[in-house]
């Protein structure tokens, strides 16, 4: 079954929601073509739509690489995480709700299968799906999709700043939320969600960024064509 450039940048913002790609992360072309079964065309394609996206950027002569945020980047991406969560839980109050809360549980019960289970990958999705998901079940499909990226964003942050949140905590959370919600207490229920998404970002240490092997990644020889000048 064919891949189109959009489906391939989709996986690689899934990858990052699951922590998968770490910041610094390098993304080779030729591997990611071999491994999608497309043409290195497609790929940069895709490549440069996550660029345009804020995901990707490119180094010279070293090609494409997952984003390290600043400290200022994360700070910002939470505020707009602040804005678009607390106005979507401000239109709970239609009749959509009753659907909303359903799908909101199951996906609770989800993360705490997935946090009793060994699968790291899965629990960081649907952790960081959460917030996706109450936004698609509001029926905000756009605004969904802005939280997507903005949901990504703050995981690298949180990759590259060693949170401290735990799992678990983040899992209590979520339910929080969702009682309030389901007791129609919309005013409560924005007041959790203001208050997660504070605990998510105050569980950052900016001070402590993961150190990754620079040097062995600076020292590593060019190729011979570009050490010739070609």
């Amino acid at each position: 079954m064919s891949i189109s450039q959009t489906q391939i940048a989709q996986q690689v913002v899934e990858s990052i929601l699951a922590q998968k790609l770490s910041p610094g992360e390098r993304l080779g072309e030729q591997e990611l073509a071999d491994l999608f079964g497309v043409s290195r065309t497609m790929v940069r394609e895709a490549l440069m739509q996550l660029q345009a996206r804020g995901f990707i950027e490119v180094r010279p002569r070293r090609g494409w690489y997952v984003v390290e945020p600043s400290v200022e980047d994360a700070r910002d991406a939470f505020s707009a995480r602040r804005i678009i969560e607390s106005g979507i839980l401000a239109d709970a109050g239609r009749p959509l709700q009753q659907a909303v809360v359903p799908r909101l549980r199951a996906h609770i019960a989800e993360e705490r299968q997935a946090i009793e289970g060994a699968d790291a990958a899965t629990r960081a999705f649907l952790l960081a799906d959460f917030h996706v998901c109450l936004a698609e079940a509001m029926g905000h499909r756009t605004l969904s999709d802005i939280l997507r990226d903005l949901t990504a964003r703050t995981t690298l942050a949180a990759s590259l700043y060693q949170s401290r949140h735990e799992a678990s905590q983040s899992c209590a959370e979520h339910a929080a939320i969702v009682e309030a919600l389901e007791a129609g207490d919309v005013a409560l229920a924005r007041d959790r969600m203001l208050s997660h998404i504070g605990h998510v970002e105050d569980a950052l240490d900016p001070s402590q960024p993961v150190v990754r092997d620079r040097l062995r990644e600076s020292l590593t020889p060019l190729p011979a064509a570009v050490r010739a000048g070609n």
